[in-house]
């Protein structure tokens, strides 16, 4: 069976402009009411959704730029941040953490998802070559349930790093930074779901989005 061919191709303009697009996106997302939480206000944002999804549909290195870009606009003052603020001053604040993470945690869930995405249809053009039916990959619960494991793997890295930054920046115990932080899950995982059925759909629809081996 032959393997996922890896992400070596070089940024293109259709990577560029979908960069551009996804953080865009999560500007957008980011925008919408925030709910504090907890003494030192944390909020709760859509912005997770949208390091999520667009790790799903664009992959490893292009969410990498996209989250990058994101977080290099808001740090260089433009308030696309959730409460509509911008500026370095934010990564003296408590959810710092999260912010800083939102690249990695992109570019994690990017490389995890297209791996699958790319597997799944290498597998169907292999088994058609062999006389096999079956249903196109986006069709299957099963990638699905990859998109939610990719998901769930950025997830943790987000949250890790989130609650270092709760620890330095608010001054909090490690215990109590991680019971502020449980508050975030719930509706974190509500996003990885959400994000995974989108991305599902895009590449149902637009398989370039997952590269060349398409």
């Amino acid at each position: 069976m032959t393997s996922p061919a890896p992400e070596t191709r070089a940024v293109t303009s259709f990577d560029l402009a979908n960069i551009a697009v996804f953080a865009a996106l999560t500007c957008v997302l980011a925008l919408a009411p925030a709910i504090p939480v907890g003494a030192i206000g944390v909020p709760i944002t859509l912005q997770t959704l949208a390091v999520f999804l667009t790790g799903m549909v664009l992959g490893g290195r292009r969410a990498f730029l996209a989250l990058l870009l994101y977080v290099v606009v808001g740090l260089l003052g433009v308030p696309v941040f959730a409460g509509f603020v911008g500026g370095p001053a934010v990564l003296a604040g408590p959810s710092a953490g999260y912010l800083v993470s939102f690249p990695f945690a992109a570019a994690l869930v990017g490389a995890l998802a297209h791996r699958s995405v790319r597997g799944e249809r290498v597998r169907r053009r292999d088994g058609a070559a062999f006389g096999a039916t079956s249903a196109a990959p986006e069709r299957r619960g099963g990638l699905t349930l990859k998109l939610i494991g990719a998901g769930l793997a950025g997830l943790v890295l987000s949250h890790v790093v989130g609650i270092v930054g709760m620890m330095v920046n608010a001054g909090l115990a490690p215990g109590a930074a991680v019971v502020t932080d449980l508050a975030f899950i719930p509706g974190d995982l509500v996003k990885v779901v959400v994000a995974a059925l989108i991305a599902v759909a895009v590449h149902r629809a637009f398989p370039r989005m997952a590269g060349a081996v398409l």
